[in-house]
């Protein structure tokens, strides 16, 4: 099965989402993708990549891993990673559809039947903005106008959240994620958080728990944005008024790990960390470090199914769960739902509703299958999903294609 042509399809609609697919000489392609820098990441894969790939045997994962390794670009999830990891996600892909397989079962076969789902409360529009992490992509809907009947982030925003908690859990959802310290961070540089600002920040979660009491899972996203005594501040504001959160994920950038580690044994809350990291050596880091507890990966950034199965495995042996994380695209998160389904140490899957009943379905088919509160793929041979029909065809499409 020899790979005989790298293709690349950007839509502006979505700026963020590059998709991969990597074609072999017996007709069969697998999909593959990665977020943020889109464009950045395709001339990487057609000028650098694709000729360590062309010609290459298809069904040799790992040493194409170690192939498309270079000289520069060594650390973190930068393009070089996230092209990788794309290739890496098609490539699994491929061996399912030659073997007829979903990809867990190549993984090792399911762990569970299907996997317990906490929602990220975002909404239509988020992190559709090529804007960096910050309020720009949030995409909070102006004027009540949505694009359907999942607004979350408006509803948390706008001051809904017990009535967003009895919403999810009508649907068998217990666990739900916000981000309402953000906003503080980006104005100090987060450096510095008010006791007043920290009172705002916390009533969303006061108000979950005054609609429906510990009957759901609370987990406070920082995105990184904040230094070592301000996330610390935070914990203590949580740990004071008994709110009892799942975890706090990312309080600060992982590339500092001494003081995650820190953070991490400064509070009795849990840490998740962390989708920033790239790369089976520096999960091997942050395991040594301490500093997280509980592993969350994203396979579009981290090197892709191969390395993730990999840290998957390294936080076992810690004695540590894992819980990928899904807030880009539909190929990413179906290929999480596959680890996540294989590894023994999975905790829980990041789904987010307003994407998977919404714009994830404006680009591809067989999403995986999220009923009472569980996610499972769909059954189909590799990662299942596969791009419309009609997606290449689309004015807008900006395809580039390199051939052997």
């Amino acid at each position: 099965m020899k790979i005989t042509a790298l293709e690349t399809i950007q839509i502006p609609e979505f700026p963020n989402i590059l998709f991969v697919q990597v074609h072999t000489d017996d007709g069969l392609a697998g999909l593959g993708e990665t977020f943020f820098g889109a464009a950045e990441v395709a001339a990487y894969l057609h000028e650098t990549a694709w000729p360590k790939l062309a010609g290459r045997d298809a069904t040799t994962i790992d040493a194409l891993r170690v192939g498309l390794k270079h000289y520069v670009g060594t650390r973190g999830t930068g393009v070089e990673c996230r092209g990788n990891s794309a290739i890496d996600i098609a490539l699994w892909d491929l061996a399912g559809k030659a073997t007829g397989r979903p990809v867990y079962q190549l993984l090792g076969g399911a762990a569970r039947e299907a996997v317990r789902v906490y929602n990220t409360c975002a909404g239509y529009r988020y992190v559709r903005s090529t804007a960096g992490q910050s309020l720009q992509n949030w995409g909070v809907p102006s004027q009540g106008r949505s694009q359907g009947p999942f607004e979350d982030l408006g509803a948390w925003v706008d001051g809904r959240a017990g009535e967003l908690a009895h919403s999810l859990l009508e649907q068998g959802i217990t666990g739900m994620k916000m981000w309402p310290f953000d906003a503080y961070a980006y104005a100090t540089n987060g450096t510095n958080i008010t006791t007043e600002e920290l009172d705002r920040a916390l009533e969303p979660f006061r108000q979950v728990r005054n609609a429906v009491g510990g009957t759901m899972d609370l987990m406070v996203e920082l995105h990184g944005l904040w230094n070592l005594p301000t996330a610390l501040k935070i914990a203590r504001a949580f740990e004071a008024e008994g709110i009892n959160p799942y975890w706090i994920e990312d309080p600060l950038r992982p590339d500092d790990l001494a003081s995650l580690a820190r953070f991490a044994q400064g509070t009795t809350i849990p840490t998740t960390a962390s989708e920033l990291l790239g790369g089976r050596q520096a999960f091997r880091e942050l395991l040594e470090a301490r500093a997280a507890s509980v592993v969350m990966l994203d396979l579009a950034w981290c090197g892709g199914v191969t390395e993730g199965k990999a840290i998957a495995s390294m936080a076992e042996a810690f004695g540590l769960p894992i819980a990928p994380h899904d807030c880009t695209g539909p190929v990413a998160w179906a290929a999480g739902v596959h680890l996540s389904l294989n590894a023994p140490n999975t905790l829980i899957q990041e789904v987010v509703r307003a994407f998977y009943t919404g714009w994830y379905k404006e680009l591809v088919t067989g999403l995986p299958v999220v009923e009472n509160g569980f996610v499972r793929p769909a059954e189909k041979p590799g990662l299942g999903v596969e791009l419309l029909p009609d997606l290449e065809g689309r004015p807008d499409a900006a395809i580039r294609r390199s051939t052997v």
